[in-house]
């Protein structure tokens, strides 16, 4: 039997943006979409996590998901048996970059959700298509769902988060990175990098899709997922480790 697949949300996301994933997967496969907002730090929404989450689970993260996946590799490295990351970042925050994302956070405060949703997630993150100012609607709708108070606590978990680049050395299992070949925000240098940090991982990059793929490009995003859970798990270790 396969193990349960545990599916994390970017920022300002709610289930729907892994909607056309959930219904290709979930006849094989039992998923949970765990919320990203329980704290204004990666380890404390991590360790909320982990109370509720099944035994072992197959572990997927799109974006600040990605980053929550990390530490939760971290944390409980016994209880993921497969990794996913997607459209992420496995490096800290700089002082600067930390400091970027407090004008949203003004946005957010006065009430102004659409011009902070623009400004953590600009349109052009996304790939040029007709597709483009639909997912934008359902990405404001989504943070809409979500609200400005748990948005500000995700920022302030990225604006503190910590650096993974050790912890995904330390990563045995069958791991995907995955992304949109225009991301803005996280580009493909980024994700190749962060695949030669994992033992062995597959990195795939999708063509025609930017920051969401799951959303531009579904079909291409769920080929690459059924893939990473029906690759076999070996034990494997670097000979330099």
């Amino acid at each position: 039997m396969s193990d349960p697949l545990v599916l994390l949300p970017g920022m300002m996301c709610d289930a729907r943006v892994f909607g056309p994933q959930i219904a290709a997967l979930s006849t094989d496969y039992a998923i949970t979409v765990a919320p990203v907002t329980g704290g204004e730090r990666i380890e404390e929404i991590a360790s909320g996590l982990l109370d509720l989450l099944p035994r072992k689970f197959a572990l997927a993260g799109l974006s600040m998901g990605g980053i929550v996946a990390m530490e939760v590799l971290r944390r409980a490295p016994e209880r993921v048996t497969r990794i996913a990351l997607m459209d992420t970042n496995s490096l800290a925050e700089t002082p600067q970059t930390a400091a970027n994302y407090e004008p949203a956070i003004i946005k957010l405060r006065s009430g102004q959700l659409r011009e902070a949703v623009e400004a953590l997630l600009p349109p052009e993150a996304l790939a040029d298509g007709p597709d483009r100012a639909d997912i934008m609607a359902m990405v404001l709708d989504m943070a809409d769902h979500v609200g400005e108070t748990a948005i500000i606590r995700q920022i302030r978990a990225l604006q503190r988060r910590r650096d993974y680049q050790s912890v995904l050395r330390r990563c045995k299992v069958p791991a995907l990175v995955l992304c949109g070949a225009q991301d803005a925000l996280t580009p493909v240098k980024r994700h190749s990098f962060l695949a030669d940090l994992i033992p062995y991982a597959n990195l795939e990059v999708i063509d025609g899709a930017g920051h969401l793929p799951p959303l531009e490009a579904p079909a291409a995003t769920i080929a690459a997922l059924e893939g990473w859970l029906k690759q076999p798990y070996v034990l494997q270790t670097r000979a330099d480790a």
